[in-house]
């Protein structure tokens, strides 16, 4: 499309009473731009629009104008681009913007409803990513049925001109992120595509902090099994743990397919020079898709050993039983058999019959017991 079409669509797109109120919002939160709007991230008039900036040269622009009126400059200017911030927008919310940058229904689809795998697909010009967001969720004591992994997502529309970043979820906030981008603008200078890598690489590094703080729930629970009381453990929070992981990897497995795309085929969204950056990324990846395949392995193994000293327990409870049941089996043997209602049996009249019976019944049961504990059964 020709920039003189794009102007007149922008001028067109102008009269249509949804995106004029995306303007007037995205302006209100330009103008208060240093506000925390971290979750729930709504801006403060209720709409899902957080940050809309423009960059040129990568230095940020504080110039006050409306999201039409950036877009419109940035595509006469042919220089930098326009990054616009949403969290859990609506269709209605989200139909101006799609209208206004050209973007594909059925990206527009993805990004609304959200639920989606790690993906990375092109519409024409424009590059649509998406990036599964992970956070450890703080607990005093890890229980059979503490939550550890929360996730969410990040949807990221990057054009020639433009960057559109939705996130849905309680966290991965992206205020830190457009702060350090700020403090480097010959990075931010590069493009949209910048800011794509930024957003891969903020991602895979918070799934490098997660794995950490799963690898110390691991290990408390690993202390927990092998501890003297091992097999009294809670073999929920072992159980527990598998799940909360099988969440993770779901969010770190799919993302290897596009990122390698993104680092190595070429596209118009990804200039060569960034495609280098994305390997580094991919890297750091496969180092956090070893980490979970390991963890996974290691829970099986906490399992089976768990599982391994429940029956050594149980074994050892059977042979004290046993053990014991041997015992007293002789006097329950001996007394049952001078029970019986025989007139003549040998010993019933004799004045020491008594005592000796006692006495044999102790000496066999003291044999039995001082046998059994020789050989660790009692």
């Amino acid at each position: 499309m020709s920039m003189a079409g794009n102007l007149r669509k922008v001028g067109n797109l102008r009269k249509v009473g949804g995106l004029r109120r995306v303007a007037r919002v995205a302006q209100f939160v330009r103008k208060h731009s240093r506000v925390d709007l971290s979750h729930p991230a709504r801006s403060p008039l209720g709409s899902a629009v957080v940050k809309c900036v423009t960059y040129r040269g990568g230095v940020r622009q504080e110039d006050g104008r409306d999201l039409v009126e950036e877009v419109e400059r940035v595509r006469k200017s042919g220089d930098g681009f326009v990054w616009l911030g949403l969290h859990e927008p609506t269709e209605q919310e989200f139909a101006g913007i799609a209208d206004l940058f050209d973007l594909h229904p059925l990206a527009v689809e993805d990004a609304v409803h959200a639920h989606q795998r790690p993906k990375v697909e092109r519409y024409d010009e424009t590059l649509f990513a998406v990036f599964k967001t992970v956070c450890y969720v703080e607990h005093a004591e890890l229980t059979a049925t503490s939550e550890v992994v929360d996730t969410g997502e990040i949807m990221v529309f990057v054009g020639k001109e433009f960057v559109i970043t939705v996130r849905h979820g309680r966290h991965g906030s992206l205020g830190p992120l457009r702060e350090e981008l700020e403090s480097a603008p010959e990075q931010l200078a590069k493009g949209p595509a910048a800011v794509l890598h930024a957003l891969a690489d903020h991602v895979v590094d918070d799934y490098l902090v997660v794995t950490d703080a799963v690898q110390a729930d691991i290990d408390q629970v690993e202390m927990d099994v092998f501890s003297k009381d091992g097999e009294r453990a809670d073999p929920g929070r072992i159980y527990q743990l598998k799940r909360e992981l099988l969440e993770l990897k779901r969010a770190v497995v799919p993302l290897g397919r596009p990122l390698q795309i993104l680092a190595t085929q070429p596209m118009q969204a990804v200039a060569p020079e960034i495609q280098a950056y994305f390997r580094d990324v991919d890297d750091h990846l496969k180092r956090v898709t070893e980490q979970v395949a390991s963890f996974d392995e290691l829970l099986n193994s906490i399992l089976q050993a768990h599982l391994a000293q429940v029956t050594v327990a149980q074994n050892e409870d059977m042979r004290k039983i046993t053990a014991w049941a041997a015992v007293i089996a002789v006097p329950t043997m001996i007394c049952g058999l001078y029970g019986m209602n025989f007139d003549y049996m040998p010993e019933l009249r004799w004045k020491y019959g008594y005592g000796l019976v006692i006495g044999v019944i102790a000496t066999i049961c003291f044999s039995l017991y001082r046998g059994f504990r020789r050989n660790g059964w009692l």
